[in-house]
């Protein structure tokens, strides 16, 4: 294991110190001792940042299984470098921020901060990791530790339904995602990343790659909240503030923004790329902003800003896949720099944003628009903090989200002069809705900071007193903010440290041994499109600001029933009425209403099996002579089952099943397997004195007469099970493919074993994990035992 590997793994690690620490400590807020492990990765990557690291890629190994070439790769680039900063940096700022946010004397904290780390750990490895395999275990490690954050507070119902929301459309899209991992398997035969992506071109030739590609970007268009899957952010608002601002707006969305990234170099040659990840990204923008303007929550504005955001920096990824089909790719490499630019402004922003949101719930007690205004006066810094970040969303300058805009709306505007995927055709789109999308971000930018700050104060609908935050929670937000105004001030300070690298990371072809990307970022370009763009943005939306009571009915034209939340929900209920129907159906509560269906099936399969493959195969040349003895004892052995089945004794029937058990034993003695006949001759006499004992007491044995009725089915299912089970049973023994193993044990067994019985080797090291898994099953029981014994119900329980 090394340095890196460790990073990766200390959160888990250090997770299971935090309750621990909350009992030692209690007095002491666990978040202290929890802020030490972001704070520490971040400086860790940080001197990778410093040393130069970005520049090139550092790549670490720890095999794990290798014969299926599944390796824990560690792989560090200017990509996964850029977003492990965001994870440690923002988480750093998250932890602190909680701190003041969570009552250690009111919550639960060693449970929040376990499932925070294990989140902060998934991201790492999510972004930090080669193998495909790997990277869909940290991955669905994400979905998992985010479904418990949004439910922390899981005696809210709404808590509990937004954490499953999330938890289902992400894990399926993940789902889908592996399948997708599985066919790029298929294709390259390697899960490693960076070897996946030196085959791309014979990939893109592939029959499977449009399968591939659809099954991989599902996965991208869950986590990252794109139309139609946006549905579960908004919901998932109901989690603790430093979640929201930890997990949606820095960290978890950005897992598929992440992926689609990583995987450019592979898919990003195809039109249907192109298409598919520019045109849902444009439309979640449009989409996204126009949904948030109607919203009266503050973080339901904030969570359809995300959606809306998220698919601004899709779309220009998708746009940015056409730089690889021009010699003057820098012309269209815009697209990719404004989506990483993008990238690292929009976690500044909205993480301040969140973090304001969080305050004024937590000091005013509300985060309804509708009670809120005039806090201007009372929370000046919370105010300043606001102004900041929503106006960098908006895109105004100086802020660095204006700049990121600008470059956005240049990107738009090249799509026009295209010639390729026949862009002339749906080209217009892109444009037209990045500049009404913007339209849109701008009012509910404007909504956010003046509905709330300005205006009058209502104290009466405050359900506390307002006043300003604690520096505590203050200084997180300040120190985002402040980022905001430094890189809209200096965005140069980013162009080649982390953009320039993470450009080269989505792009590889472009460049050749030792070259680089030119950017170049400044605040003034002059009077262009772009600008005119900006400028009717602010009129446009200036004027629906001021008009909004006269138009927002126009939201009320929007069929409610037909809604995807609706379809959602409708889903959800029509699947568990059907599953329980269903279940009704064959849970009869009978055994042999189940055994019918588990032979019924076996019969199906493997029959079907058989006849398709012509598996059937008949040969006795190398099957031993069967003696007098053993015709003798099967003969005494069907006879005690028919006698078991047929005795109207309970005693008889018990001598007759153990005549069974010891007639089995004399067969291991003519087999030559005295150990095994010594077993079993114990265990049929313990088990027969046993029932002997048990039954003696109990009454005779009545049956009732009655007629047994023919049936057709049982008859024939009986008839195929043994018909199919003697198939199988004759054709393994005709048809041998490999060596018997037996001659391997008698040669290794003692040279390996170290022990003479060769039975007890087998059992105990050739076999040594089956003891091992069937003494771990008897420990789990005898614990789970032990504590039914031990347990003592409350008063309300035993009520």
């Amino acid at each position: 294991m090394t340095l890196l590997h460790w990073a990766i793994l200390a959160p888990f690690l250090f997770a299971i110190l935090v309750p621990i620490l909350y009992k030692a400590f209690s007095k002491i807020h666990t978040g202290w001792f929890v802020l030490f492990v972001p704070v520490v990765l971040f400086l860790y990557f940080l001197q990778l940042l410093l040393n130069g690291s970005h520049k090139k890629t550092i790549t670490e190994t720890v095999e794990w299984i290798p014969s299926l070439g599944i390796n824990f790769t560690a792989y560090v680039d200017g990509l996964g470098l850029l977003f492990a900063l965001l994870i440690t940096g923002i988480g750093s700022l998250v932890v602190l921020y909680s701190i003041y946010y969570l009552s250690k004397e009111k919550e639960q904290l060693n449970t929040f901060y376990v499932y925070l780390l294990m989140f902060m750990g998934a991201m790492l490895g999510v972004v930090l990791s080669d193998n495909t395999i790997v990277l869909y275990t940290f991955w669905e490690l994400t979905s998992f530790s985010s479904f418990l954050l949004i439910g922390y507070w899981y005696h809210r119902e709404k808590s509990r339904y937004g954490a499953q929301k999330s938890m289902l459309i992400t894990v399926l899209g993940g789902l889908s995602m592996l399948g997708g991992f599985i066919l790029l398997y298929l294709m390259t035969g390697t899960f490693s990343i960076r070897e996946t992506i030196a085959q791309s071109y014979l990939i893109v030739e592939n029959s499977l790659f449009i399968p591939t590609m659809i099954l991989i970007l599902l996965g991208a268009f869950t986590k990252s909240a794109q139309f139609p899957f946006y549905i579960w952010l908004p919901d998932a608002m109901e989690a603790p503030t430093p979640v929201s601002a930890y997990l949606h707006s820095a960290t978890m969305v950005k897992a598929g923004i992440y992926l689609v990234a990583r995987l450019s170099p592979i898919f990003a040659i195809s039109a249907e790329w192109f298409w598919f990840v520019s045109l849902f990204g444009i439309f979640t923008l449009f989409w996204g902003s126009f949904n948030a303007v109607k919203q009266t929550d503050l973080k339901a504005i904030l969570a359809f800003s995300t959606v809306s955001q998220l698919g601004m920096i899709m779309s220009l990824l998708g746009v940015g896949s056409a730089a690889l089909h021009y010699e003057n790719f820098e012309f269209y490499t815009v697209a990719t720099l404004a989506a990483i630019f993008h990238l690292i402004n929009h976690a500044t922003f909205k993480g301040s944003l969140f973090m304001v949101v969080g305050i004024i719930d937590h000091e005013t007690g509300t985060r309804d628009i509708r009670k809120l205004g005039g806090l201007m006066s009372l929370m000046p810094i919370t105010f300043t903090i606001a102004i900041i970040g929503s106006f960098s969303m908006a895109g105004l300058p100086p802020f660095n989200g204006f700049l990121s805009k600008e470059m956005f709306f240049t990107s738009m505007l090249r799509v026009l002069q295209m010639d390729i995927f026949a862009v002339e055709t749906w080209g217009i789109l892109l444009p037209v809705l990045a500049w009404v999308g913007s339209v849109f971000t701008f009012l509910y930018s404007m909504l956010l900071v003046f509905k709330t700050f300005t205006g009058k104060l209502e104290k009466e609908k405050l359900p506390k007193k307002p006043h300003e935050a604690p520096i505590g929670m203050l200084i997180p937000p300040i120190v985002l903010a402040s980022l905001v105004i430094i890189f809209g001030f200096f965005p140069d300070l980013l162009s080649y440290t982390l953009i320039e690298p993470a450009m080269a990371s989505v792009l590889p072809s472009l460049l050749a041994e030792n070259d680089h990307f030119h950017v170049h970022i400044e605040m003034w370009h002059g009077l262009n499109p772009e600008l005119y763009m900006t400028l009717g943005v602010i009129a446009l939306g200036t004027v629906l600001y001021k008009t909004l009571p006269k138009w927002k009915k126009i939201y009320d034209l929007l069929p409610r029933k037909l809604t995807l939340n609706k379809l959602y929900d409708t889903s959800l209920i029509t699947l568990d009425h059907s599953t329980n129907a269903f279940t009704r159906f064959y849970m009869t509560g009978f055994i042999r209403d189940y055994l019918v269906y588990i032979f019924a099936s076996m019969i199906l399969l493997v029959g079907t099996s058989i006849v398709v493959k012509n598996a059937f195969s008949f040969d006795i040349g190398k099957t031993a002579p069967v003696g007098i003895y053993e015709v003798i004892l099967a003969i005494v052995m069907v006879a005690g089952a028919i006698t078991t089945l047929l005795s109207r004794s309970r005693l008889t029937a018990i001598i007759a099943l153990g005549s069974v058990g010891y007639s089995l034993s004399l067969f291991f003695v003519l087999f030559r397997a005295p150990d095994l006949a010594l077993t079993q001759l114990i265990i049929e006499t313990v088990s027969v004195a046993l029932f002997l004992l048990a039954f003696y007491h109990l009454p005779e044995l009545k049956r009732k007469e009655k007629k047994l009725r023919f049936r057709l089915v049982n008859f024939i299912i009986s008839l195929g099970v043994g018909v199919i089970v003697t198939i199988i049973a004759i054709s393994a023994n005709s048809e041998r493919t490999h060596e018997s193993i037996a001659s391997y044990f008698i040669e290794n067994s003692y040279k390996l074993g170290g022990g003479k019985n060769m039975v007890n080797v087998i059992l105990v090291d050739f076999r040594g994990f089956d003891t091992m898994f069937e003494i771990t099953v008897l420990g789990i029981a005898a614990l789970a035992i032990y504590s039914m014994i031990q347990l003592r119900l409350s008063r309300r329980d035993e009520g």
